[in-house]
């Protein structure tokens, strides 16, 4: 099954990537829902499960509507982000502006009209309601999101980036391509081969907004324009180098001993992007220590830095991931 989207030069125009906090929480909460965790996540799968047996959260209001029996879920919940600076606090009070009109056609179109308990509440006091998820949304964002977000904000720039770059190069065509393989772009459409929804149609309306997620599964999944515009989410590049990069085991001896353990731990450090200041606080070290290892690891074509607005992202290049696993590069 698949779904279409049209795409006017207009909307092509006005098509721009986003970063939004609120993504990540959402799509982390319904990851942890997932019987089987998924490969990419099951690093964080397992650590927030660990941390929620410690200090469980109060979702009661929330979880009823994100994680259903249903092939859909409230999508005003998660409205497109404005800037690729959006804060989780930006993400909520745009979810909070959302009217009732908009939320009782939205429970409508997932539910039916026989409306479950927490959305039958949610309609007839959407105000209240929607002031409620967000403080629950607030709490899960800073229990299971916020102590991972500097790497997974990092990832996420680093990804547009990268998408930038095969715009440049290869316009419209090469970035769909390249987003993901439930992707095909051709005369102006946009299928989604793998729409769970299926056999529909979809308008761009002023543009699509592309957002990369790092915790949600390994597919696209499409928000269409009801309350904001439509949004591509689409999976991460890099997210199964994330957990590599957190792992504080001892480096593997050969590169320790030729490196030595301060510049192969922060090699590893680096198999996902990170800022100096970031690396430091991990590492439990100072900024100047981080900057003077990775100026030898630089020189040595071991890393490479890539500035993103006003800060530089540190990544471990090929040939450095190729010394981390003892093989040669390709």
């Amino acid at each position: 099954m698949s779904l279409s989207i049209n795409i006017s030069a207009a909307d092509l125009a006005g098509t721009r990537f986003a970063i939004s906090p609120l993504a990540e929480t959402i799509s982390g909460l319904q990851q942890l829902a997932r019987s089987g965790a998924d490969p990419r996540t099951r690093w964080w799968v397992e650590w927030a499960r660990e941390r929620l047996a410690v200090q469980p959260l109060r979702l009661a209001t929330a979880w009823p509507l994100l994680v259903t029996d249903r092939l859909a879920w409230p999508q005003f919940l998660l409205p497109a982000p404005a800037t690729t600076n959006t804060s989780i606090e930006d993400d909520l009070a745009a979810m909070q502006r959302t009217t009732p009109r908009e939320v009782g056609e939205s429970l409508n179109r997932v539910f039916g009209d026989d409306l479950p308990p927490a959305a039958r509440e949610l309609a007839e006091a959407p105000e209240e309601q929607l002031a409620m998820i967000a403080a629950e949304l607030r709490d899960a964002h800073d229990h299971l999101v916020r102590p991972h977000w500097p790497r997974i904000r990092a990832l996420l720039e680093t990804d547009i980036a990268h998408r930038a770059t095969q715009l440049a190069s290869g316009g419209a065509v090469r970035l769909f391509e390249d987003l993901h393989s439930d992707l095909v772009w051709s005369d102006g459409r946009l299928t989604v081969l793998t729409d769970q929804r299926g056999g529909s149609a979809a308008a761009a309306r002023g543009g699509l907004v592309l957002l990369p997620v790092t915790l949600g599964p390994d597919r696209v999944i499409v928000k269409r324009n009801t309350t904001t515009q439509t949004t591509v989410r689409y999976p991460c590049r890099g997210v199964g180098r994330l957990a590599l990069s957190l792992d504080r085991s001892p480096v593997p001896r050969d590169t320790a001993r030729l490196l030595g353990r301060s510049k192969a731990g922060l090699l590893r450090a680096l198999l996902s992007p990170a800022t100096t200041t970031d690396l430091a606080r991990e590492l439990g070290t100072t900024p100047s220590a981080v900057a003077q290892h990775l100026g030898v690891l630089r020189a040595n074509g071991l890393v490479r830095g890539r500035r993103h607005g006003r800060r530089v992202l540190y990544e471990t290049t090929a040939l450095g991931r190729a010394l981390l696993a003892g093989t040669t590069p390709t």
